[in-house]
């Protein structure tokens, strides 16, 4: 078994201070990407990578046994090729070769270039559907690992995410959790404006799934969220963890800024924003 020494409080929040400036970096350079998206989901995959949540070996990221999480929203990727990178999956270096032609940090994640994902998505809608796809397997298989799958709240208009989360409680598959970065902004403004879905955990619990709910900025209560779900609080029961959290996260005037979806940030404004986060932007983005 494989699972990174878990990082004290002080030490993930500076791990997600770093994380946002890789993020801020590498899209700034690429001149393209979803930065206000990677942003908001940051504390939770630091959670999970280096809060001694998920199982994970970079020296053999194939690994049968390990812990998998898929990324359904991926244009979020600059969040996770950044925590892939600091967990030793890939130089931290190569994360500057964002969307460069050859390179294999593509502009959404693709499994067959890059260790450590799981799934290829940017389709949206179907990363839980692949979720449940891993977490069956691992029945099948007789082996014991759980599958995240983190979803935009936005991709929830899909029907496929309801199928699948109607299917997961049918089959009883509580090595599953799905992570809803419930940011409140999608392409084309607020969630509620373009399809309004509440009540929102009340849909999740008639489906049948365990809900929580959490501030998804604050790590302490990411941390509790995650190990309550792994350890399969209700036998059969899949469990969901809607982390309200805010576009942009860490950097303020990229926050709750539905019109920032998808665009990258010049040069001036990418060192106004590593100041704000506390770097220095010396040599960062040339």
């Amino acid at each position: 078994m494989a699972v990174a020494p878990a990082l004290g409080i002080e030490q993930l929040r500076e791990k997600a201070r770093l994380i946002r400036k890789h993020i801020i970096v590498m899209t700034t350079l690429a001149g393209s990407g979803h930065p206000t998206t990677a942003l908001s989901m940051v504390e939770v995959v630091v959670a999970l990578y280096f809060g001694g949540i998920l199982r994970y070996d970079p020296s053999n990221p194939y690994w049968e046994d390990r812990d998998r999480f898929i990324l359904s929203k991926g244009h979020g990727c600059p969040a996770l090729y950044a925590v892939l990178a600091e967990a030793g999956y890939f130089p931290v270096e190569q994360l500057k070769t964002l969307r460069q032609l050859g390179s294999p940090l593509e502009g959404h994640p693709n499994m067959r270039a890059l260790p450590g994902i799981e799934a290829s998505t940017g389709s949206l809608g179907q990363g839980l559907s692949i979720g449940l796809g891993h977490a069956l397997a691992a029945r099948l298989d007789g082996r014991d690992y759980h599958v995240f799958t983190m979803v935009g709240d936005g991709e929830c208009d899909e029907g496929q995410v309801w199928e699948a989360a109607m299917a997961a409680k049918h089959f009883k598959v509580d090595n599953l959790t799905c992570i809803v970065d419930h940011n409140k902004y999608q392409q084309t403004g607020c969630v509620f404006d373009v399809m309004d879905y509440r009540p929102f955990a009340d849909k999740w619990r008639a489906f049948g799934w365990h809900v929580q709910e959490i501030d998804g900025h604050d790590l302490e209560q990411v941390l509790s969220a995650l190990r309550l779900a792994k350890s399969k609080p209700i036998k059969g029961t899949p469990t969901v963890i809607i982390a309200h959290t805010i576009k942009g996260k860490g950097v303020s005037f990229l926050e709750h800024r539905s019109d920032m979806h998808g665009r990258a940030i010049k040069i001036d404004e990418a060192k106004r924003a590593l100041e704000e986060l506390g770097w220095s932007w010396e040599g960062e983005l040339d």
